[in-house]
């Protein structure tokens, strides 16, 4: 067992209750993500921007992603066997607010893009893209955290990554 520094005896400030979503949502606000948007093929092709996007494992290489059980996506999310994963560049601010807009034509001009593996609509000009497996869908609270695994991509697109800080897109700066 390795002994605590001595932080005395002063108590960690606290200005709220850990159970309110207000809190979650103004630390996580807080938080910069890089921003995704994640396809699903279908009749219709559906697609959501998320910030969600986490690499979970390289021994069997698994990733996971969030989608609410209100999202216009989910219906199909739900179904389907693969999904699309697009990493967004700095340059796809539109890309990033059409895939979060609800009622938007998400897949009609200017979004580019094409039918990949398994019918998973691929965007055009992302800097990263995978086509997954979707291997489980687990539930936690109004949301599902799919795990997927990688069976498709590249990540040869040019662009630094977009980003989601304080309720807004945001690019990297030079120092």
């Amino acid at each position: 067992m390795t002994a605590s520094p001595d932080l005395g005896s002063a108590p960690f400030p606290t200005s709220g209750s850990l159970d309110t979503p207000e809190l979650l949502r103004a630390v996580f606000r807080r938080h910069a993500a890089g921003v995704a948007v994640i396809t699903a093929g279908g009749e219709v092709p559906v697609g959501f921007t998320a910030t969600s996007l986490t690499s979970v494992s390289l021994d069997p290489p698994l990733l996971s992603f969030g989608i609410g059980l209100t999202a216009s996506s989910w219906p199909a999310v739900s179904r389907a066997t693969h999904v699309g994963v697009h990493i967004l560049g700095e340059h796809q601010h539109e890309v990033a607010a059409t895939f979060a807009r609800s009622g938007a034509d998400r897949f009609g001009p200017p979004t580019r893009w094409r039918p990949g593996t398994g019918g998973v609509p691929i965007l055009g000009d992302v800097p990263a893209w995978l086509v997954c497996r979707v291997v489980a869908r687990v539930p936690a609270g109004d949301h599902r955290i799919v795990l997927a695994e990688p069976v498709d991509g590249d990540a040869t697109g040019v662009g630094r990554p977009l980003l989601y800080h304080e309720g807004g897109f945001r690019v990297l700066r030079d120092q």
